[in-house]
């Protein structure tokens, strides 16, 4: 990131603020924090197996995001049917019976997930894990088996997840499959009996698939994905001879192919792109084949390879503007929950009938944001120095030319974080507020990212901080400003988790860079961050040592690439945020660089939130944070904020 930065010195000089009331002719509505980040009207729409009833997370009367249910042909109105009063539900599904209702909650952030159930009558939600400092995941269910679940718990051994046996009427656990120590993930085949599983080689970061040919037979190695190689376990076809899996054996990037469960040996190549990794794939709901699989360059494509719905996706594709994605479907299969979600506005859920075909529209997730102008995410290709094609997405003010502004303009570099993840094109509340505020937005998929093939992601490895990782964002900078879309003299950097490390990087390592930095749970101490994993990463920490380099042992090392070490370099004015409770960058991490900062007399504002974790998940939070984020821009970098207000639930405190 280093090497070729650009040469003027940027200059801190003080801006003035554009505040709500100081509209500018021609410069869209100003788009409430409310609107943005507030709770959805409605999102997450589901159908119940049986396809008796629909479901989705609303509010509750005290604005709290609960389950609702409503019979399918809303025969009668839709009723609240969990409880929730404090953090909100996140993640919800449907027993296989359609007879209750699941989700996930944990305690302020700890992401020590329980899970919850509730019956349609709305009664009291009973806790299935009942455990203090367990966390459930791996949830599975099965139509042929609908009064048990699997589910995996840390209960034993907090670093693995074994599989327990969930009796649904008695919530009686039983035992079903002891994690030896290394297992990631399970699979259940057509009898809904555990047959394979994905585990990561401690000693050298391969990837491992074990399978078994019955319960009470021994495990054996299936295939192996030496480190560097991509590639996972989909499931089984119906007669469970055939496994489905991703692989960039022989590839650039991931394709889906069907090996023998016996052998290993490749039977079939399902879908590949040369482009992009696998990114979804759709599962018949009974019959265990994959009917059509999403690859994801740019933007998301579907590629159908079940005839049987061929024609559906031929009339869904056209029946809304936005990406498609299949949220659930009725066992019969004979009608889906739909999504669609446009860049420029809220998503949108559909109930597709197929036969005859309709698709009528449930609900937008957020109606109110159609009354504004929104800003177009347009994906580019942006040149690394080194050659290398870094594919990102810009957003520009809803008022400016996107084919060539008027004048550069203040511009946010919004990091994502993973950092072994991606940025995607779509509805992004974050891209869409700061663009609403004047800014320019470029979110940039550095190497290292997911989803663009072995070499994309592998040459991330051990380039952190000082290394290309950082480069790219740099580099990406400067090709915004040549082309007169950002002022160099007024760019900040902003993230949450490795993007938040991103930003201390940025700003220690190259600060002639920035005219400010806000740092979302961002780690600042690589060795103290790997020495405070939650245990249950324990498997998977070969492959972050091998990615990100030994800093446990490597003194130097984790020196040269954490921030914390280099905090006298720091010019830019700095605002860090952070959940107390976060199990994966503890609160540490910020404490650490805020006193470093403080110890220089540098510019920082620390903002720790009492009852949260690694993100902010209540909205009174969100609020809060989004707002003070916004006046440090405007104070900053010149764009607009709305007025300073008090957030009422509000558990901020700047310390």
């Amino acid at each position: 990131m280093y090497a070729n930065t650009l040469t003027a010195i940027l200059l801190m000089t003080t801006v003035s603020p554009i505040l709500a009331d100081d509209t500018i002719p021609d410069e869209p509505e100003l788009i409430p924090l409310e609107v943005l980040f507030g709770n959805p009207s409605r999102t997450q729409a589901r159908i119940a197996p049986d396809g008796e009833h629909l479901s989705w997370l609303a509010p509750s009367a005290d604005d709290v995001l609960n389950v609702w249910v409503q019979p399918a042909d809303r025969s009668t109105p839709p009723r609240q049917i969990t409880d929730d009063q404090v953090r909100g539900i996140r993640f919800h599904g449907w027993s296989q019976d359609g007879k209750r209702v699941f989700y996930l909650q944990d305690r302020d952030g700890d992401e020590n997930w329980h899970l919850y159930a509730v019956g349609l009558d709305g009664g009291a939600a009973r806790d299935l894990t009942p455990f203090d400092g367990v966390r459930a995941e791996n949830l599975i269910t099965d139509p042929e088996h609908p009064n048990e679940v699997l589910v995996g718990l840390n209960k034993r051994d907090p670093s693995v997840f074994d599989m327990f046996r969930l009796d649904l009427a008695s919530a009686e656990l039983t035992l079903d499959t002891e994690n030896p120590g290394d297992v990631l993930g399970w699979i259940t085949d057509a009898d809904f009996r555990i047959r394979a599983a994905e585990a990561a080689d401690p000693a050298n970061g391969d990837t491992i698939i074990r399978v078994r040919d019955a319960e009470d037979r021994p495990w054996r190695e299936l295939l192996r994905f030496p480190f560097g190689e991509n590639g996972s376990a989909y499931g089984f076809d119906d007669s469970g001879r055939r496994l489905h899996v991703t692989s960039s054996l022989g590839s650039d990037t991931t394709r889906l192919l069907a090996v023998d469960a016996g052998t290993g040996q490749v039977l079939e190549e399902l879908a590949a792109s040369p482009k992009s990794d696998v990114d979804d794939a759709l599962v018949h709901p009974t019959e265990h084949r994959i009917q059509a699989v999403e690859f994801n360059y740019l933007t998301p494509e579907w590629t159908v390879l079940d005839e049987a719905i061929r024609d559906d996706f031929a009339y869904l594709r056209d029946a809304a503007d936005g990406t498609l994605s299949i949220a659930s479907r009725t066992l019969a299969d004979d009608r889906w929950v739909v999504a669609y979600q446009p860049d420029d506005g809220p998503a949108s859920y559909y109930l597709y009938q197929r036969e005859p075909r309709s698709a009528e529209l449930l609900f937008l997730t957020r109606p109110e944001l159609k009354e504004y102008e929104l800003a177009a995410m347009r994906p580019v290709l942006i040149p690394a120095r080194d050659g290398l094609t870094l594919p990102a997405y810009l957003s520009l003010p809803a008022h400016i030319d996107a084919d060539k502004p008027a004048s550069p303009l203040a511009m946010v570099l919004l990091v994502h974080g993973g950092p072994w993840a991606r940025d995607d094109w779509g509805y992004d509340p974050q891209a869409q507020w700061l663009a609403n505020r004047g800014y320019a937005v470029l979110q940039v998929n550095f190497r290292g990212s997911t989803g663009f093939g072995k070499a994309f992601l592998n040459a991330g490895n051990g380039e952190w901080g000082v290394g290309a990782m950082q480069h790219d964002l740099t580099d990406s900078i400067k090709w915004a400003a040549d082309r007169g879309i950002a002022d160099p003299e007024r760019v900040c950097i902003l993230g949450g988790s490795y993007g938040g490390y991103a930003v201390l990087a940025g700003l220690t390592f190259t600060p002639e860079l920035y005219a400010c930095g806000v740092d979302i749970v961002g780690p600042s101490h690589i060795k103290t961050l790997f020495e405070s994993i939650p245990p249950y990463w324990a498997p998977a920490k070969k492959e972050m040592v091998l990615r990100v380099g030994d800093v446990e042992n490597d003194a130097e090392l984790n020196r040269r690439i954490s921030p914390f070490f280099h905090a006298e370099q720091v010019r830019a004015p700095l605002m860090v945020l952070q959940g107390a409770n976060d199990p994966r960058v503890k609160i540490a991490e910020s404490d650490q660089m805020v006193s470093a900062m403080r110890e220089r007399n540098l510019p920082v504002t620390y903002i720790v939130f009492p009852d949260e974790g690694h993100g902010f998940a209540r909205p009174e939070n969100r609020l809060d944070a989004n707002a003070r984020i916004e006046r440090f821009l405007a104070k900053h970098l010149g764009g607009r904020a709305e007025a300073a207000r008090p957030i009422k639930g509000s558990t901020a405190e700047v310390r």
